[in-house]
């Protein structure tokens, strides 16, 4: 359990890898709202 371990958090991050330890950092995704949308144009006639 050290540098050297891969299987260890501390091994994961001297490695440089990910997984079920050391989890990536999940983003959030982006979601239009109310506000962002443009008002529909009325029809002339």
């Amino acid at each position: 359990m050290g540098k050297g371990d891969t299987k260890s958090r501390r091994g994961k991050i001297q490695i440089g890898s990910f997984g079920v330890k050391r989890p990536r950092k999940t983003t959030k995704a982006y979601t239009a709202t109310a506000t962002d949308a443009k008002p529909a144009k009325k029809a002339t006639k």
